[in-house]
């Protein structure tokens, strides 16, 4: 149980990080091409990565006040 919390941490900070890296690329290519909705693309990529940044910390501490799971 504590390893397939500690892999679903992992998972959910590797798809924030990715992301955020793929928000970063597109932005910094519309802005070389000057397409807008290229940058668009990558501030609404970026955008999603915090989320999902921020929905796994809070997953994290429901699980740690669920019963049977592991308080820290």
């Amino acid at each position: 149980m504590v390893r397939e919390r500690v892999s679903d941490a992992r998972e959910a900070a590797m798809a924030e990080k990715i992301d955020k890296l793929k928000g970063r690329t597109k932005e910094a290519a519309g802005d070389i091409s000057g397409d807008q909705d290229l940058k668009n693309e990558g501030k609404v990529d970026r955008a999603s990565g915090s989320v999902k940044g921020k929905v796994g910390d809070a997953a994290e501490k429901v699980k740690d006040v669920m019963p049977g799971g592991t308080k820290r």
